[in-house]
């Protein structure tokens, strides 16, 4: 009998063990860690998405600008797949970006619809780059952008492509690089671009993000125009180099789609912009 009790006892410490080995194990179906980070499919990233975590929301939003008279925007990307432009037209929105690629790997499955769309209702429109400075060159990046949507046409409604340059949502803030690195990266994107299209390309930023990756560089604030990120009743601190922003991302809760800007200007400015 002891040797029975024994030998039951041994089988139930092995079990024991086991049972607390196996959610290391990870298998299919064992619930998550809450508080790990999540890393979203590549190819589903979007302006903006890392405002919120990192700078958080301050106040009501899109309060106060440089210029007394503001031009409502949006941007939109897959999540919001086929857009009811009429009613965002309707709503007093003149303007729009739609995201066209991301890295050399993905194109915006909905882009026809949301770009056309746009165009389609009145309003002037332009495409963006979400980039990811970690899988290619600026330069690689620039031409797949402008092979899949981000040229720039002077027809009086096609806005200049914009460099979505943000928090990494796929693994380390900055992608891996350090500031000067970072810097050389956006040259050689914006550069190739303007080869491309014979535009400067836009510049999205947040200044918490590229105060730290960048190191506040202020070398592209006398050509590239500035959209600032920031979720907030006024705009607060921009970039070094910038002495105004050319739009500023203002609410990702806003109506019928969710990200909503202000052009730091009437509608002849955007179309100044589109102009050229």
């Amino acid at each position: 009998m002891r040797v029975h009790r024994s030998g039951t006892t041994l089988a139930g410490a092995a079990l024991a063990a086991l049972a607390l080995l196996l959610p290391l194990a990870g298998p299919a179906g064992a619930a998550q860690d809450p508080g790990a980070r999540q890393v979203p499919e590549r190819g589903s990233a979007s302006m903006g998405m890392g405002v919120l975590e990192h700078d958080g929301r301050d106040g009501a939003p899109g309060g106060i600008s440089i210029q007394a008279v503001q031009t409502e925007g949006v941007d939109v990307s897959s999540h919001q797949g086929n857009v009811a432009w009429s009613t965002l037209w309707n709503s007093g929105v003149k303007w729009a970006y739609v995201k066209a690629t991301e890295g050399t790997y993905y194109k915006n499955t909905y882009f026809a619809q949301q770009y056309n769309g746009s165009y389609n209702v009145g309003m002037i429109r332009g495409s963006y780059h979400f980039a990811t400075p970690d899988t290619t060159t600026g330069a690689a990046q620039a031409d797949y952008f402008v092979n899949n949507g981000g040229g720039w046409s002077k027809d009086g409604r096609t806005l200049p492509g914009v460099l979505d340059i943000e928090w990494n949502p796929y693994g380390a803030t900055c992608y891996g690089k350090t500031q000067a690195g970072m810097v050389a990266w956006i040259r050689d994107f914006v550069n190739r671009y303007k080869y491309r299209t014979g535009r400067d390309a836009v510049i999205y930023t947040a200044t918490s993000w590229w105060t730290q990756c960048t190191g506040n560089y202020s070398g592209f604030g006398s050509t590239n125009p500035l959209w600032v990120a920031r979720y907030a009743s006024t705009v607060g601190e921009l970039p070094a180099g910038w002495l105004y922003y050319t739009m500023w991302q203002y609410t990702s809760s806003g109506p019928t789609v969710g990200d909503h800007n202000h052009f730091n200007g009437d509608l002849s400015r955007v179309q100044a912009l589109a102009n050229g």
